[in-house]
């Protein structure tokens, strides 16, 4: 082993199946390509979204800066949005200027975006295609799995939405990283070990959900490349382990800056956390790995955001999830000689959906489908090698097994199908959140960003009914409160607009729009003394309130020229 003992090189196909032709290879990545723009292909003429597409790209004024020397320092040092991704940042910039270029863009264009994130998919799909057709040597089950990353519904998420760059641009480190130590394996040294080292960095500047990656590569090393062992080319455990504790070490750094970002940077800025009891979350957990599980097998009723349950999970609901959960796992390891690859598929499914399962919880959602962009490889890889597995077992004819391989097609292209319909839902705010209020049930985020959708639109009377329902599910939310209170202001409902300003400020007394906008109101009804005070209020609260400033100003100019 490079720095902890002496390591063997292991082909990673020994034992399991012969390489496949490489016209085989060829045709595979062809039709892997052309079924994947077949679905895609119309995220590009799809807009912006106003979930976080607006703080990451058109507000962002870093990436809207394209890639300068100024630009370039401030991703590598901002913890902006909370978290530390600069190259996420930098491929925005890249966008700017790729937009600049060729479009004659001065702004980042949606459009650019979209075909980045599919150029980044497609990448992905080819990488995971050879990847395990390499390691394994059997290309047509590998080319299954890459057809269910590349086209299974829960998937969409991750790839048509923009401010999800971090995903596919992770997951394409992600993969150079087990292609790099795949090239280890084969003929260990330091420079080869190197180049898994710096994949692994780049990733982990791409999202910090990379942590999981060196485990990863332990179960790697126990299926497929069957390292672990005491034969002539294989390593005891404990060397594989500490292989990769340069890998661990790397990951102190990342986890140290994602923890400051998400607690320390908001506090500064008077943020305020929701934390769900430990209970709940634990419960939610359990839950959420069998959700996840139901929605690859019937991927119907997918949201772009599912509310955190709380206490409203039936408790049946839960002890089965805990009951099925165990079940899963105890059987998962019970079949770890015979069928190394459910172990290490299970394993996978449950180590990479364990940084963001909800036991830390961040934010208010519930459940995810961008979480699973990762997670579902190792759910594939159980179902594309055990389904051939139970078929030898079972000696069928060829006849049946011809119907075997027309029904997997056949799934192929049905997911196919319903991929390409819950793309067509991300074409822009109000087609996207239209959809999720009806999917998903009560959902009050849905309900505010497709009030949000409609006001952009002018449809002022149906931004305040959507608004309104959103507050009848989460009465608090100051976002939906000051929302409310500008369409009512836009609609000239000046006395209500009032009241609901007064509202939010009784319950959120530091929230700077509020004052600026109460202000505004104040001022249009002849109010000016009364405007001054809450515009000065705004900017004790927040010094960069730069609406806050210029109204100040505007109206102590009108005060003097009123006396």
């Amino acid at each position: 082993m490079l720095l902890c003992g002496q390591t063997t090189s292991s082909g990673g196909s020994s034992g399991m199946g012969k390489p496949g032709n490489a016209r085989h290879y060829y045709l595979i990545c062809v039709l892997l390509v052309l079924a994947t723009v077949a679905v895609y292909w119309q995220v590009a003429g799809f807009d912006f979204i106003n979930f976080d597409d607006n703080a990451y790209v058109i507000d962002n004024a870093g990436a809207q800066a394209g890639i300068t020397p100024a630009s370039i320092h401030w991703a590598l040092t901002t913890t902006y949005q909370t978290t530390w991704i600069p190259l996420v940042w930098m491929s925005f910039m890249a966008d700017h200027d790729m937009g600049s270029l060729i479009l004659g863009s001065d702004k980042i264009d949606p459009r650019v975006c979209h075909i980045t994130n599919l150029v980044l998919h497609i990448a992905n799909v080819l990488l995971l295609f050879l990847i395990l057709a390499w390691i394994t040597g059997y290309p047509w089950r590998s080319a299954f799995v890459a057809a269910i990353f590349a086209l299974h519904p829960l998937h969409v998420e991750s790839v048509a939405w923009i401010t999800e760059r971090k995903d596919v641009l992770s997951t394409f480190f992600w993969l150079l990283t087990m292609l790099a130590y795949w090239r280890y394996v084969q003929q260990p040294d330091k420079r080869r070990y190197g180049y898994v080292l710096l994949a692994f960095v780049l990733g982990l500047m791409s999202k910090p959900m990379l942590v999981g990656l060196p485990i990863i590569l332990l179960i790697l090393d126990f299926w497929p490349l069957r390292r672990l062992g005491t034969g002539d080319k294989q390593i005891s455990f404990n060397n594989a382990l500490c292989e990769k504790i340069p890998l661990f070490v790397l990951m102190i750094p990342a986890t140290m800056i994602t923890w400051y970002a998400y607690n320390i940077e908001p506090i500064k800025k008077g943020a305020v956390f929701i934390h769900q009891p430990i209970g709940q979350r634990i419960a939610n957990a359990f839950y959420s790995y069998i959700w996840y599980i139901g929605k690859m097998l019937l991927p119907q009723n997918l949201g772009v955001f599912y509310p955190f349950p709380g206490n409203t999970l039936p408790v049946w609901q839960i002890l089965g999830a805990v009951i099925l959960f165990l079940v899963l796992f105890m059987a998962a390891f019970r079949m770890m000689r015979m069928q190394p690859y459910v172990t290490a598929g299970w394993l996978w499914y449950v180590v990479t959906l364990l940084p963001v399962i909800g036991l830390i919880q961040v934010g208010k959602h519930g459940r995810a489908d961008r979480f699973t962009y990762i997670p579902l490889i190792g759910l594939s890889i159980i179902i594309a090698w055990g389904i051939p597995d139970l078929l030898s077992r079972l000696k069928l004819t060829m006849r049946w097994r011809l119907v075997t391989h027309i029904f997997t097609v056949a799934i192929i292209v049905v997911l196919a199908i319903c991929t390409y319909k819950q793309v067509s839902y991300w074409h822009n705010s109000f087609t996207l959140f239209s959809h999720t209020v009806q999917v998903t049930g009560p959902n009050d985020l849905a309900q505010y960003n497709l009030g949000g959708a409609l006001q952009e639109e002018g449809r002022l009377v149906e931004a305040e009914n959507h608004y309104r329902q959103s507050l009848r599910i989460s009465p608090d939310d100051p976002g939906a409160m000051y929302s409310l209170g500008y369409v009512l202001a836009e609609q000239s409902k000046y006395a209500e607009a009032i009241k609901q300003f007064n509202h939010l400020l009784n319950a959120y007394p530091k929230y700077d729009p509020a004052h600026n906008y109460l202000g505004v109101i104040l001022i249009n009804q002849g109010h000016i003394d009364d405007a001054i005070s809450h515009f000065r209020r705004a900017l004790e609260i927040n010094k960069e309130n730069t609406d806050a400033k210029n109204n100040l100003q505007n109206a102590l100019i009108q005060k003097q020229q009123a006396q």
